[in-house]
């Protein structure tokens, strides 16, 4: 177990993590994480963005049908041979 002390920085809060714990959690300065708060529990989690389409849309429903839309007339250099 780390202990560590919640200490002022500026008009906030903070705690300093120590290396063996970011090196365990397999966090790197400038992650984002995400904080969850519940009765006297705070949850510091790395937050993981979708790095494909698939990930992205993982457990998508919808029926999405694609549809060209009519645009008008080409006017400039737009036309591709």
């Amino acid at each position: 177990m780390t202990v560590s002390a919640i200490t002022k920085w500026g008009n906030s809060q903070g705690i300093r993590i120590p290396k063996s714990v970011m090196l365990a959690a397999h966090l790197c300065e400038n992650d984002e994480v995400e904080l969850i708060a519940d009765k006297e529990t705070i949850l510091l989690r790395k937050l993981r963005r979708p790095q494909t389409l698939d990930e992205l849309f993982a457990g998508y429903e919808g029926d999405y049908q694609p549809m060209e839309i009519d645009t008008g007339a080409d006017v400039g250099l737009e036309v591709l041979d």
